[in-house]
């Protein structure tokens, strides 16, 4: 997989295919196939930085409450786009996750977006702290602290 200025610092770096199904009529590809972009280096994110950590009671597990996208470049069939995930804040019950996509046909940045991870107690349907295991667990995969101001 290529080295890309706009992915130096993200842990996680996925390279994945356009497929000519991700393009609307407008023969780009459709503005939501980001959002999933994104979801994929998120949930490999997590796989990789917490697996094997006690997430709390049972029941408690990561949940989506907010996410953006920023469009930089428009990208076409055919094309390769590496995604990249990062933490760049670990708050008390939630986490930012920053997310780079870039194109290879274009070899620039393509989207650029932030997800809000809330770790949740779906059975009580309440926010939890995010658990000391889980906050060593993602500090130690980025290399660095990720203080609650950061």
């Amino acid at each position: 997989m290529p080295e890309w200025q706009e992915l130096a610092g993200f842990p996680v770096q996925m390279e994945l295919p356009v497929l000519w199904g991700d393009m609307d009529p407008l023969q780009h590809v459709n503005n939501t196939r980001f959002f999933r972009w994104f979801e994929s280096s998120r949930v490999a994110y997590l796989d990789q930085a917490i697996t094997g950590t006690e997430l709390a009671p049972k029941g408690v597990a990561p949940i989506l409450a907010a996410i953006n996208c920023n469009y930089r470049k428009q990208v076409f069939y055919p094309d390769t786009i590496t995604v990249g995930a990062r933490v760049s804040r670990l708050g008390n019950s939630s986490f930012t996750m920053q997310h780079h996509i870039v194109s290879h046909r274009h070899g620039k940045l393509a989207a650029e977006g932030e997800s809000v991870i809330v770790m949740f107690d779906y059975q009580a349907q309440r926010p939890v702290r995010i658990s000391a295991e889980v906050r060593q667990a993602i500090e130690a995969f980025e290399g660095h602290s990720l203080g609650e101001n950061k």
